[in-house]
């Protein structure tokens, strides 16, 4: 079974804690981890910008990535979101089976 992480960040808790409710209530998530706001540099637009943001990370199925994708494209509300997904290449077999019965899988 292939799990990823997938990392996304939010402008606040509220928002991180809403879209993690609704990617688990939507199966496309086995659990998603709202961390401790960060502040972030990043160039956008031409410019240097700095936002504290809400990271959360996200484990999935491979094959429910594209609706957790879709998902998080259809809720975020940035114009441009993160959204990155790490191949996890080792884990604990059973939370790897978790992950992907979680999410509709095996």
């Amino acid at each position: 079974m292939e799990v990823l992480l997938v990392i996304t960040n939010l402008p606040d808790e509220d928002q991180a804690g809403q879209l993690a409710r609704s990617l688990i209530e939507q199966r496309v998530a086995a659990c998603a981890n709202v961390l401790a706001p960060c502040h972030s540099v990043y160039r956008w637009q031409g410019g240097i910008e700095t936002a504290t943001e809400v990271p959360l990370l996200i484990k999935t199925s491979i094959a429910r990535y594209p609706a957790l994708e879709a998902a998080i494209r259809a809720a975020h509300p940035y114009e441009l979101p993160e959204i990155i997904a790490v191949p996890l290449s080792r884990g604990l077999p059973e939370y790897l089976a978790w992950v992907a019965t979680e999410t509709g899988g095996e």
